[in-house]
């Protein structure tokens, strides 16, 4: 009993310095240089929300989809492909995004380009009809560049007089002549 209780002694030394150099060691890697901040940690909630806010709608969607499957690598590489990012940024944007789901979150108004500026009209994926009437003669325009919005400001124009204006907006939106618009527009004029 006396002859185990040296060994024994001996590797209980050795367990409590290889322990020690483990946590100075740990200590060394993980300083941070005055007057600098520390690196954002990979699941940290700013980093899901800069990574969120780089994304588009449809991105967003898809790296989310192939969240929720299981497939990180592919949910990486999409995250890789859409934003340019390097490769480990990356895995922490797709790891923080995992972590800290983020809604999506449309650009502000100072990002998104408004729709006066745009030159081209946006497309929606069904056909707008819209009917104006007076007496016997009625007018149809139907346009996939058309919604319940844009049509509601175009009688708005119609009806404060300013048919040039809304004649104008819809030939924009639409795939008719401006001659055809102020027929339409004149019986909105009610």
């Amino acid at each position: 009993m006396e002859s185990l209780i040296i060994p024994v002694l001996i590797l209980a030394l050795v367990g409590a310095g290889v322990v020690l150099a483990a946590k100075a060691i740990g200590r060394r890697g993980n300083k941070v240089l005055p007057g600098s901040t520390p690196p954002p940690s990979r699941d940290s909630v700013e980093l899901a929300r800069a990574a969120a806010a780089k994304l588009d709608q449809e991105q967003h969607r898809r790296l989310y989809a192939l969240i929720a499957q299981g497939q990180a690598m592919a949910a990486i590489k999409l995250y890789f492909e859409s934003t340019g990012e390097g490769l480990r940024a990356s895995r922490d944007a797709v790891g923080a995004l995992a972590a800290h789901p983020q809604p999506f979150r449309p650009p502000t108004a100072e990002q998104a380009p408004s729709e006066d500026e745009d030159d081209t009209p946006q497309r929606f994926p069904y056909r707008y009809r819209a009917i104006a009437s007076k007496g016997d003669v009625t007018r149809e325009v139907s346009s996939n560049m058309l919604n319940d919005e844009i049509y509601g400001r175009i009688r708005t124009l119609a009806k404060s007089g300013d048919t040039e204006a809304a004649a104008t907006a819809l030939t924009r939106h639409s795939d008719i002549s401006m001659k055809q618009a102020l027929e339409f527009i004149a019986l909105l004029d009610d």
